[in-house]
């Protein structure tokens, strides 16, 4: 998890995600120097399997995420925002999934009922569809969240260190990975209940033509560079 300024929802997030934790599984949170009482706030719940490192300067949340999964030692690792609610039974239903694949994807649902908006689902049967998906993410229509996404140990020394240039969509980083893997699955249900608020990071709306095309550019180094860690991780199997 990836902190920042949290202190409205992360207790709440935190009590979601630890109820379905068995006690020798962990949390790990980047607190991105928030400069409010997040870090006092996470503290108070005083569980051991929350460890929580605290960056005096602030990198942005790709950046936090990645040293997140870096720092992490579990076999499976979820990606968490700060500012959701985990649905009961989330964790057994991704962990399924990861039985026999490197990444899965989630659909999510929003926090008291409210619209999905503009965001169409993933859906189970497109998990095999991997050029499809790929080209989704490049063109931009497939919508993968990190905060309904978990991957393996062995997909996690692919995914870190994220590429430097990738300053957002370390979520469609990590789908672009999973998809040249050939080893993704989209789950059809829910597995988080969203809270859509002004602070949320992905934009709501429509960005300018330019931010737009920038951010295809980026995709697509990114989607090379998946290709060549892919192989490289393939061969090293070898």
């Amino acid at each position: 998890m990836a902190t920042y300024r949290g202190v409205r929802y992360v207790a709440e997030q935190l009590e979601s995600i630890l109820a379905q934790l068995a006690d020798n599984d962990e949390v790990v949170i980047v607190d991105d120097a928030s400069g409010d009482a997040t870090v006092e706030i996470v503290k108070a719940l005083d569980d051991p399997r929350v460890r929580i490192i605290e960056v005096t300067t602030n990198q942005g949340y790709v950046r936090s995420f990645e040293q997140a999964v870096l720092a992490s030692t579990g076999k499976f690792i979820f990606l968490a925002d700060q500012d959701d609610v985990w649905i009961p039974g989330r964790l057994e239903l991704m962990l399924t999934a990861l039985q026999s694949s490197s990444v899965v994807a989630s659909n999510f649902a929003v926090l008291g009922g409210g619209s999905r908006g503009n965001v169409p689902e993933l859906k189970s049967g497109d998990s095999n569809h991997h050029l499809r998906n790929i080209f989704g993410i490049v063109v931009g229509y497939r919508p993968y969240y990190g905060c309904g996404m978990a991957m393996t140990r062995q997909q996690a020394e692919i995914f870190a260190p994220v590429p430097p240039y990738l300053r957002e969509s370390h979520d469609l980083w990590l789908a672009l990975c999973g998809n040249v893997a050939k080893s993704m699955v989209h789950l059809d249900e829910p597995t988080l209940l969203r809270r859509l608020h002004d602070e949320n990071v992905t934009p709501r709306g429509w960005r300018s033509l330019s931010a737009i095309l920038r951010a295809r550019i980026m995709i697509v180094r990114a989607f090379a560079e998946a290709v060549r860690r892919t192989k490289n991780a393939s061969k090293r199997l070898l």
